[in-house]
């Protein structure tokens, strides 16, 4: 009995003592072991966490359906038949045969814009065309008439004679179209029968010739070379482009392709037809092209909008009062940030149209309104010579659809040799077809400062109507 009291005596004891120690001892120096570090503060990335409604309502996203529905049909297959050359060969030289002809097919797509058929599609898929046929949606073919074409913005338009109404697309207004609107693209690629596809609207009025002469809507939506002449349309289905061009290295589509705005597409579509040619109207300025040496010197590659240069005599911008040194930065509620903007809205337009144009002044601004006026005012200078575009009128009564009249000539030796003088028109340089002054400034452009020394035949048509061809030696 002594022992197992004793034995509990020294485990109770032996448990005050463990108890004591840990207490005075591990505690104590668990306390001392604590530094204090300043509390450092978490880093909060700004989020918003509210939660989106995944139940989209209609309005919310584009309905491709509906936009696909109304417009497939309405997007047909063109195929021009030309006739080309063949090769000659031995043979044909041996015996003296001429070279045979051989038929050379191009496809491409259209749009109809009208019941009673009317087809909008691009110039470049009809050029030398000797027939032309359109297969539908359902497979139906039907034979072509080409009512007309505009080599400028590469649109044309045919027409085909059916039993019934035709399915066809309306016209929206592409200057409303926004960067980073849906948009759907529908056409004939590789031969197939009308096909779908859809991206944005990645930018506005470009130009890809370098020379402000473009003014395209750019989008991602797939376009292979197929697709050229067919409808780029919004969400609704309606028309807000022609496509007409991709840019790749390897001819097809790698992510840029670009389309007419339909509101050029239908001013053009609309003089054909009244016209039957199209009608430009012009505002009689000269702008300065940014990166130019006169622009870097005066500082202007940073401004928003576009410098007046020079001001055309007789022109709807000089009655108006528009003056040289003007920035113009709108016209009819337009904004104008580069050249494309302005030429790309202008071509919307035809000689007498009023058109408000928005001026920077000295600081100030001013609207100005400005009645365009015809090509025929505009004179370009080349060889000492003073040229402008042929009227209709002067067209008509020559029996020639192109070429530039002589306004002035300070060349003494063309005046002299060749008897160049006022009235007469050139047709021709270095085997160049001269459509228009525009092609003189590409020709300047191309051949630089000394252009005399590379000019070594011109053709002409003299005061009496007759044709001459010169050789410069």
């Amino acid at each position: 009995m002594k022992k197992i009291v004793t034995l509990v005596f020294v485990s109770v004891l032996g448990g005050i003592i463990t108890l004591s120690a840990y207490k005075f001892g591990f505690e104590k120096n668990s306390d001392t072991s604590v530094e204090s570090t300043p509390s450092e503060q978490p880093f909060f990335v700004p989020t918003n966490y509210n939660t989106t409604n995944t139940n989209l309502t209609t309005a919310a996203i584009p309905n491709f359906v509906d936009a696909a529905e109304k417009t497939v049909d309405a997007v047909v297959h063109v195929k021009n038949t030309a006739l080309v050359s063949a090769p000659m060969t031995l043979q044909d030289l041996f015996f003296g045969r001429q070279q045979a002809k051989r038929a050379q097919i191009g496809t491409g797509s259209g749009v109809i814009i009208s019941p009673d058929g009317y087809i909008i599609t691009n110039n470049h898929v009809i050029a030398g065309s000797e027939s032309i046929s359109i297969t539908l949606n359902d497979n139906k073919i039907y034979d072509a008439q080409l009512i007309g074409t505009d080599e400028k913005t590469d649109i044309a338009l045919l027409k085909v004679e059916a039993d019934n109404d035709l399915p066809y697309i309306t016209f929206g207004d592409s200057d409303a179209a926004q960067i980073g609107e849906w948009v759907l693209a529908v056409g004939n690629p590789f031969n197939l029968t009308s096909t779908v596809t859809a991206g944005i609207i990645s930018a506005k009025s470009r130009d890809l010739s370098g020379q402000n002469s473009q003014s395209f809507l750019q989008t991602d939506a797939a376009v292979n070379p197929g697709n050229s002449g067919g409808a780029l349309v919004n969400s609704k289905g309606e028309l807000v482009g022609i496509n007409t061009a991709i840019t790749s290295q390897t001819g097809s589509y790698i992510g840029y392709s670009f389309a007419v705005p339909s509101n050029i597409a239908r001013k053009v579509v609309e003089d054909i037809i009244e016209y039957g040619n199209v009608q430009t109207g012009i505002l009689g300025v000269s702008l300065l092209n940014k990166n130019s040496k006169e622009a870097i010197e005066k500082g202007l590659n940073e401004i928003s909008g576009v410098y007046v240069s020079e001001i055309t005599k007789k022109s709807g911008a000089e009655s108006a009062g528009v003056k040289v040194g003007d920035i113009i930065k709108k016209i009819d509620d337009i904004e104008i940030k580069k050249y494309s903007d302005l030429s790309g809205y202008l071509k919307t337009k035809r000689p007498n149209d009023v058109v408000n144009i928005e001026v920077m002044r000295n600081g100030n601004l001013k609207t100005l309104p400005v009645t365009l006026s015809k090509t025929d005012i505009l004179t370009v200078d080349f060889l000492d010579m003073e040229l402008k575009n042929l009227s209709d009128e002067q067209k008509i009564q020559k029996d020639i659809s192109y070429g530039v009249e002589v306004v002035k000539n300070n060349n003494d030796w063309l005046a002299e040799n060749l008897g160049i003088s006022s009235s007469y028109i050139i047709t021709d340089i270095n085997n160049i077809k001269i459509k228009n002054i525009e092609d003189i400034s590409v020709l300047k452009q191309k051949l630089g400062g000394n252009a005399e020394k590379y000019i070594n035949k011109i053709g002409l048509i003299n005061r009496n109507g007759e044709r001459e061809q010169f050789i410069i030696r």
